[in-house]
């Protein structure tokens, strides 16, 4: 079992930047993929990035793709979202994710473990 909590969140002006932090406990840090994910009012929840258990590998959705960047570090048993060039659309509840079953890291049905959120809006 996992335990994730999300920070960082906040209101930023088109163009700007936020760094999401998404901290975890329990389980064996470096022993699981991580994701994050959004979910804008009204809308499905989308894949926006995913790193491998080792952070070799990362992974992006085609609309931040060149502007976020997600990376991990085992020792402070954390993930981070670096949000650039932040548009509008970009405006939705950011949650983390832990892949615990090693399933594919690009599935929000792959994730075992959610962490509650963080709001993040953007204003022209």
């Amino acid at each position: 079992h996992v335990q994730l909590v999300e920070s960082g969140g906040g209101l930023v002006q088109a163009g700007g930047f936020l760094r999401l932090s998404c901290a975890a406990s329990g389980r064996t840090f470096s022993r699981y993929g991580m994701g994050w994910f959004r979910q804008a009012a009204g809308k499905e929840r989308e894949f926006v990035a995913a790193i491998n258990w080792s952070g070799g590998n990362t992974y992006y959705g085609d609309s931040v793709k060149g502007r976020f960047i997600m990376t991990r570090y085992i020792s402070k048993n954390t993930a981070y979202l670096q949000m650039n060039s932040l548009k509008p659309e970009d405006t939705a509840v950011y949650h983390c994710a832990a892949n615990l079953i090693q399933g594919d890291l690009l599935d929000l049905d792959e994730y075992d473990q959610w962490g509650q959120g963080t709001q993040v809006t953007v204003t022209s």
